[in-house]
């Protein structure tokens, strides 16, 4: 396992970590701490040692079995979990320094850690990153020594722009992959230059680039990629990337036929994302410990050869770009 800096944290994270939306459950599936306990000790004996979690990934269980786990261990391993979408409606009038500061408080009670490494703001709405104030707690909350650094969960590239501008915030967790393309552009530039890290999410589109999912493929009824495709519940981005699958369909093809039968594509599809040297970790999640395998492997596959790069530069353009880019 390679580690690379999370920006000016100085933390040295596994540039392949570990997302927890569905450890143990998740997706449709009911939550089980056995699976959760086995994939997350997996993850830390192969070398991975940066988690992201949430307080609302199964209600606060994901928060708890990462830190029960990782109370389990003798090494250091990050805990990055998030905070602000127990606000409901998600409004930006919901958002107060009390509540989030009680966020903060739960979150070291679920997992029973004196302190929280990254706390990051929950995607939170476009109004939030003008409100000094909010910024403000996380500088109190560390002083108190309850959070270690601060970061911000975006959406929109322009979200994460508008949140350097704090220097609190040491961390920006952005979706980003074969099929969204534009985070390369001008907010990794700004990252490099303010020494911000970056954690990318949803690096393979949800699934769509394990290439394993056909035009035929079913999802279970509680899970975001049936009922999420137009956005219903959250942010549509979150959900296959906002790509369309007739469209998503097309472009996997021609990635499989460029690559040969002799490579994965989910594979390259995270090899691409480490590609990108701004990149301080990906965290794609895993359900099963073939795929956590799989997955920390990336980091020692030999780098992208310039012509595949190309390819995927290709691709994008013909059959995503118009779709997805201007949108986030």
């Amino acid at each position: 396992m390679n580690y690379r800096k999370l920006g000016k944290t100085g933390f040295e994270i596994s540039e392949v970590g570990l997302g927890t939306w569905q450890v143990g459950g998740g997706w449709g599936k009911p939550f089980d701490p056995k699976i959760a306990e086995e994939l997350l000790h997996s993850a830390f004996d192969q070398g991975i040692n940066f988690i992201d979690t949430a307080d609302v990934y199964d209600g606060g269980l994901s928060e708890a079995a990462v830190g029960k786990a990782v109370r389990e261990r003798s090494e250091k391993i990050y805990v990055a979990t998030k905070c602000g979408r127990r606000i409901q409606p998600h409004l930006n009038e919901g958002y107060t320094t009390d509540k989030l500061r009680r966020y903060v408080e739960d979150s070291l009670r679920n997992t029973g850690l004196d302190q929280l490494d990254l706390i990051q703001l929950h995607c939170p709405p476009d109004e939030v990153y003008k409100r000094d104030e909010i910024f403000e707690l996380f500088e109190d909350l560390k002083k108190e020594g309850k959070i270690a650094a601060m970061g911000v969960s975006v959406e929109k590239v322009t979200e994460g722009l508008s949140a350097m501008k704090y220097d609190i915030v040491s961390s920006i967790q952005v979706i980003f992959n074969v099929f969204r393309q534009k985070p390369a552009e001008i907010l990794f530039r700004n990252t490099a230059k303010n020494d911000i890290g970056i954690i990318v999410r949803v690096p393979l589109a949800s699934g769509l680039l394990s290439g394993k999912f056909s035009p035929l493929t079913t999802f279970d009824k509680d899970d975001h990629r049936n009922f999420n495709r137009e956005g219903k519940a959250f942010d549509k981005g979150e959900t296959f990337s906002g790509v369309p699958l007739d469209i998503a369909f097309e472009a996997i093809e021609e990635l499989k036929k460029e690559l040969g039968s002799g490579q994965s594509l989910a594979a390259f599809a995270l090899k691409w994302v480490l590609m990108f040297p701004e990149v301080s970790t990906v965290i794609p999640g895993a359900s099963k410990l073939s795929q956590l395998e799989s997955n920390s492997k990336v980091s020692s596959l030999p780098p992208l050869s310039p012509e595949q790069m190309e390819m995927a530069t290709t691709v994008y353009e013909k059959y995503i770009k118009s779709e997805v880019h201007h949108l986030w």
